[in-house]
């Protein structure tokens, strides 16, 4: 089992920044990748960013050049930064972890709200 505490989010004007974080209660050394994920209320949880065992990251189109993520396995957490928030970026965020044997989990969640 992998558990993962979110925090970092919170209400913030547009134009501005938040920092997510999601800490493992394991090792994140060896897992496949990381992610985030984001969800409004109607629909589908969509990806956000992912980074992978070796470091390669992926982004979504809406986020590419405004959002960062990293991985510091040392303190078992990964990172979302993100800037130049819009009010359509206000969703709740998921972290997500893939390990080596494919099994999956995700984060409770934590509420970001961009106002205009």
């Amino acid at each position: 089992q992998v558990q993962l505490a979110e925090s970092g989010g919170g209400l913030v004007q547009a134009g501005g920044s938040l920092r997510l974080s999601c800490e493992a209660s394991v090792s994140v050394s060896n897992f496949h990748a990381m992610a985030w994920y984001r969800q409004v209320p109607g629909k589908q949880r969509e990806l956000v960013a992912s980074i992978s065992r070796g470091g390669g990251t992926n982004y979504a189109a809406a986020v590419k050049g405004r959002f960062t993520i990293s991985r510091d396995n040392s303190k078992k957490t990964v990172y979302l930064q993100m800037s130049s928030l819009q009010p359509e970026d206000t969703a709740v965020y998921y972290c997500n972890v893939l390990r080596l044997d494919l099994s999956t989990y995700w984060g409770q969640g934590t509420q970001v709200t961009v106002s205009s």
